[in-house]
């Protein structure tokens, strides 16, 4: 088989194209529905407190679809979370989550072992342990990064 420079040349580009698109593609792993999130909350159990920024005499409440919501809880049993959640709908906000066990999100959020957004934060999308329902173990984590989407 003989190769020519134009045809390495061709494979070559093929080839960091493809590596580039991949790598490029944002990672969404575990990342829940809005459907999804609706379900569990109506067949969970958990004693849940709900938080938001949607104004309802706002004109442009409309655009809350846009919004992260966010579950965050104090309790973990084996592969579930629950316990005493806090249901947060909202945009772009540091929330103060301390005791919290497991979250699950509608975009990625980040999760800091410290208050106000700080200390040594993670990403939901990489989690490290995942639970039933979308949910993420994160132990330690006293606050929730939001992002603006």
């Amino acid at each position: 088989m003989q190769f020519t420079l134009k045809s390495v040349f061709a494979q070559v580009v093929t080839v960091a194209l493809l590596a580039t698109s991949v790598a490029a593609s944002p990672v969404a792993a575990n990342v829940v529905t809005n459907a999804e999130l609706d379900k569990w909350l109506a067949t969970t159990d958990a004693k849940l407190t709900y938080i938001s920024d949607v104004d309802s005499t706002n004109p442009l409440a409309d655009r809350a679809a846009l919004n992260t919501r966010v579950v965050y809880c104090n309790r973990r049993t084996n592969n579930v979370c629950g316990g005493d959640c806090t249901v947060y709908d909202g945009n772009a906000r540091c929330l103060d989550a301390p005791d919290t066990q497991c979250l699950s999100a509608t975009t990625n959020v980040g999760f800091c072992d410290r208050g106000g957004c700080g200390g040594s934060c993670n990403q939901y999308s990489s989690c490290g342990t995942r639970l039933d329902n979308g949910f993420c173990y994160t132990p330690g984590t006293r606050s929730i990064n939001v992002p603006f989407t």
